[in-house]
């Protein structure tokens, strides 16, 4: 058990394996999250090959510090986020205002609004193990964690997990967003790292249209995804990446 390292010192968030998973263990683990009710999650590690195994094995998650996803409205939230990263201030240290609003087209400053949820087609939990295999292969030293949840996006807030921190330091707003991913488009929490969330999508866009919608929540959640990522950084070109694609990655500065 974790015991977090902030607060009184008594909380014990989640559950941290002394090794690597081993193939496979994700997709048991979760097959009895019904009965269980632990949440499994592959955990990466800011250095794989540091002891203190950062931030699960030093303790550096802060449960007491976060407030409850069901407190907070997903789409609020959105679209209050994607007015701040879209607001003209010369001042701050982010892109220019005209590079700001080049990012974001055709929207730039104009919240669109959530996308339409879709039905899956494919079962969300198979797609999930599927993709705990390949995150695995690509991250052979991640750790399994358990942790008393009803959700993936739950066992976010319930471990004390602080990744977006640098945007907001209540990860329970980020779990209410994921929260709402998982109901409209079948997404599953399946690994965490440091500063980094991964997701399996059972429901993704399929359309240029829906796919600009997602991209725009995408902006809203995580930012540094286009600000800092792949060239072109622009909404359009995100938005061609996540068409039909069953895996979401987050990354924050």
């Amino acid at each position: 058990m974790i015991t977090s390292s902030e607060g009184d010192g008594d909380s014990q968030p989640l559950w941290l394996s002394d090794e690597p998973a081993a193939a496979g263990l994700w997709a048991r683990m979760h097959a009895e999250h019904r009965g269980s009710g632990q949440w499994p999650l592959l955990l990466d590690a800011l250095d794989p090959e540091d002891a203190e195994f950062r931030p699960w094995g030093s303790g550096e998650v802060f449960p007491e510090q976060m407030s409850a996803a069901a407190s907070h409205d997903p789409a609020a939230l959105l679209a209050k986020w994607w007015a701040t990263y879209t607001a003209v201030d010369e001042d701050d240290d982010m892109p220019s205002a005209d590079r700001r609003l080049a990012i974001t087209a055709p929207f730039e400053q104009s919240w669109p609004g959530r996308a339409p949820g879709r039905e899956a087609v494919l079962s969300a939990d198979q797609l999930a193990a599927g993709y705990a295999e390949v995150f695995l292969s690509d991250h052979p030293k991640s750790r399994l964690g358990l942790v008393t949840a009803a959700s993936g996006a739950e066992a976010l807030t319930t471990a004390g997990w602080s990744g977006p921190a640098n945007y907001d330091n209540d990860t329970a707003k980020f779990s209410a967003i994921v929260g709402d991913w998982e109901n409209r488009f079948g997404a599953r929490v399946v690994a965490v790292g440091f500063s980094t969330l991964h997701l399996s999508v059972a429901a993704p866009p399929t359309t240029e249209e829906d796919a600009l919608l997602v991209a725009a929540e995408h902006f809203a959640f995580c930012p540094d995804n286009i600000w800092q990522g792949r060239r072109p950084y622009t909404l359009a070109a995100y938005a061609e990446r996540l068409t039909g694609v069953h895996n979401w990655d987050f990354w924050w500065d």
